[in-house]
């Protein structure tokens, strides 16, 4: 729970780029993208975020990467920040936890039964969390794609994105069971998960959405 911070840095992950790429050589700290890249692939080759790869290249809509596109990337040579196992530890994204102005374009469902709080710290403050029993139901709250699936940043357990358009995800954290892969397409209301307690003490589900990568106030999405 105390690094629901991080979060900004994995909401553009397994995103897929389009393919078929050239073979030209690039010059230290560039990269081209080639057929079966993923921005998650890119950055953890590199040793940094997918937030600051973007950054890197002032790119607004991971979507408008194209095969054959040169992008900058940190150099190899320089401290990876990886782990034993060779992924990226990414780092956390500094927030102010402030709610940014989004388009009432998605209508979402509550993702599971339980007594709900909002967050308490400035980077949760825009997501809520729900108090439910280990194993309850966790649902899509709106139709969408799984674009991660895993336990691979340290304070968020199972945790699954789910895209919903170019500008929307949902950030579901904490699962006890991750029932869906990346890359699945879901649907509203579909049973995606089960509440555990991965990554903190307390049986709950951590629930978030984001507009362009920024939190939004999941109430005011939410019936």
């Amino acid at each position: 729970m105390q690094r629901i911070s991080r979060l900004g840095a994995m909401l553009f992950l397994a995103i897929l780029i389009a393919s078929c790429g050239t073979s030209k050589p690039v010059g230290p700290g560039q990269y081209r993208v080639s057929k079966g890249d993923t921005l998650t692939k890119i950055a953890r080759q590199h040793g940094q975020s997918v937030e600051s790869l973007m950054r890197m290249n002032k790119l607004v809509n991971p979507n408008h990467l194209k095969t054959g596109q040169v992008l900058k990337v940190k150099d190899e040579t320089s401290s990876g920040g990886t782990t034993g196992s060779g992924q990226s530890v990414l780092p956390p994204s500094k927030g102010d936890g402030k709610s940014v102005a989004a388009p009432r374009s998605i209508k979402l469902i509550w993702p599971a039964k339980g007594e709900s709080r909002r967050g308490t710290s400035a980077s949760n403050s825009q997501g809520v969390y729900i108090k439910a029993a280990k194993g309850t139901a966790v649902q899509a709250a709106a139709n969408g794609k799984v674009v991660y699936a895993g336990d691979g940043l340290r304070g968020y357990g199972n945790m699954l994105i789910v895209s919903h358009d170019a500008n929307f995800l949902t950030v579901y954290a904490h699962n006890d069971s991750l029932l869906v892969k990346e890359g699945a397409s879901v649907k509203q209301g579909q049973k995606i998960a089960t509440v555990g307690s991965t990554g903190t003490r307390t049986e709950q589900l951590y629930f978030e959405l984001r507009y362009n990568g920024k939190p939004v106030d999941v109430t005011r999405h939410l019936p």
